[in-house]
């Protein structure tokens, strides 16, 4: 290859916005451009010189311009290996060995979003074009962009002379790689209806191990960044980056306070969990009382757990999170999630080790019914998985005949129950979680273990309200809650018993609100 020629870039984008600022930086490098169709004219009208490809090629664009760069001497130039009888083809043909390759594509995904899209609409911004080229310079090892936002970044490195240069392009030919995958997965998943789907992400932190210390490697990917919830949004300010579980303990979290705001939820809110499951929940008040609260719900439980709040955390509230309810020394946390935090409030809460972490994200102080995750969750399972709607139901309050104060503790039971591990019932008083009977195989066995949660916590259950995720079967249940004080109990209906349950609460005067379980049963993570 000659050293002495001029680097050729080919520049290929839909969106024109900075293409000419980028060519420009390109031109000041010593590159010449090649280019096609549009871009070559934003260029041309920049006063920028470009080559278009069609007088290499000797080919105008065919099929109203659905061929344009399908032609070896575009491709050759890409693919091209450095030695002299690949050179010599180039030359035979009139191509040029092309250097840096960047090329956008048409927004297929913006299209299929679009409502009233149709199958001729999004196979015309199906581009063909774009990937070939973008997989051509890939598998070719040049400079390859796809992503606007890599443009400077490509630049400095240029300007800086190139520095590791083949990890920089492998990992500029990686991300094309992605980014067409997910680009393809689109178009079959549009076409066949969602028979084939899947995937793509981008790792965005890696943890020390998994769930557990031999499960490694282990990380978050980020596959949607348009949503302000995504986990990879939240930005560690102090302390160690979080693990796997603190991961997993997030993503429970935003469930749980994203399903209280949709229920009409609004003010200061805050949600600790622990190993996955809502252990302390408050609202309604001053900031200072929700946290009190949250903490009084299961102050055993939240020692070494997750909290989140919706509002500020300054040092008067770092100081309740440590010590409310403490008879000596500080409540130790593994994490603590908020809108934001005082500087003052941070060395308060610290850990020795830096092992309570410190993670903010503005979205938290404004969260609506807009704010449940609407997007398909998928399971893996041995060869495969599982994939579903995701947990978007919220009832119709104004339907369930709840009113006054039961309404507003049955709320909250609601959306912390439907939002724990399966079999549930849920026990709220007074505005905050005192009980959470997760995870059983029998349905007395949740409220069995919901009250003695509520009395190992210190809470008397009399007065409370109970959620229930689905039906009762039998009348042992709600005769335990009954037994306890409970006021009232929220749950589905369904079971061949349910006049007989109804019968049992009507004798002792408690109040049973119902929705059908097809409606609204609230099974979550099996």
């Amino acid at each position: 290859m000659n050293e002495i020629r001029k680097p050729v870039a080919l520049l290929s984008v839909f969106d024109k916005k900075g293409i000419v600022e980028f060519a420009r930086e390109l031109v000041a490098l010593g590159f010449d451009l090649l280019s096609s169709g549009g871009t070559a004219k934003a260029l041309m009208e920049a006063g920028i010189a470009v080559t278009d490809v069609a007088e290499i090629s000797g080919l105008p664009a065919i099929l109203d311009h659905r061929v344009v760069t399908l032609v070896p001497q575009v491709h050759g130039g890409l693919l091209a290996l450095n030695k002299p009888e690949h050179h010599a083809e180039l030359a035979k043909i009139g191509a040029k060995w092309i250097d840096l390759c960047c090329v956008d594509l048409y927004p297929l995904q913006a299209e299929i979003a679009k409502p009233g899209h149709t199958r001729e609409s999004v196979i015309e911004k199906t581009d063909i074009g774009g990937p070939t080229m973008l997989r051509s310079a890939a598998k070719g090892r040049r400079i390859t962009i796809c992503d606007p936002a890599d443009r400077m970044k490509v630049i400095g490195w240029l300007k800086e002379g190139r520095p590791d240069e083949d990890n920089f392009i492998n990992a500029l030919c990686a991300k094309v790689e992605g980014v067409i995958a997910d680009y393809c997965l689109a178009a079959a998943r549009e076409h066949s209806g969602g028979d084939i789907d899947g995937f793509v992400g981008t790792k965005s932190l890696a943890c020390k191990y998994g769930e557990n210390a031999y499960q490694t490697p282990a990380g978050l990917h980020k596959v949607h960044d348009d949503d302000p919830l995504a986990l990879h949004r939240f930005q560690v300010v102090a302390g160690q980056p979080p693990s796997y579980n603190n991961l997993c303990d997030l993503e429970r979290l935003l469930q749980t306070i994203t399903h209280m705001a949709a229920t009409g939820m609004t003010g200061p809110m805050a949600v600790a969990v622990k190993h996955g499951n809502p252990c302390g929940t408050a609202w309604h008040g001053h900031p200072r009382d929700v946290i009190e609260r949250m903490v009084d719900g299961d102050r055993r439980a939240i020692f070494g757990g997750l909290v989140l709040a919706t509002f500020e955390l300054d040092e008067e509230l770092a100081d309740i999170l440590l010590t409310h309810g403490m008879k000596e020394g500080r409540r130790l946390l593994d994490g603590v999630i908020a809108p934001s935090f005082t500087p003052g409030a941070i060395e308060q809460l610290k850990r020795k080790g830096d092992k309570c972490r410190f993670l903010v994200n503005s979205a938290l102080a404004d969260l609506g019914h807009g704010s449940l995750d609407r997007r398909d969750r998928f399971r893996y399972v041995r060869g495969g998985f599982l994939k579903q709607p995701n947990y978007t139901f919220a009832p119709d309050w104004s339907q369930t005949g709840i009113t006054g104060t039961d309404r507003v503790d049955v709320m909250l039971a609601w959306a912390v129950g439907s939002t724990s591990n399966s079999n549930t019932v849920t026990l709220v008083k007074d505005g905050m979680l005192i009980g959470n009977g997760v995870g059983q195989q029998d349905r007395v066995g949740c409220c069995e273990l919901a009250l003695k949660r509520a009395r190992d916590a210190g809470h008397d259950p009399k007065g409370a309200v109970a959620y229930s995720d689905s039906f009762f079967p039998f009348e042992d249940g709600p005769q335990a809650l009954i037994d306890a004080g409970i006021r009232a109990i929220f749950a589905t209906s369904g079971s061949i018993r349910d006049a007989k349950v109804r019968e049992v609460c009507d004798k002792t005067g408690v109040r049973l609100y119902q929705l059908p379980d097809a409606e609204a049963r609230g099974f979550f993570g099996h």
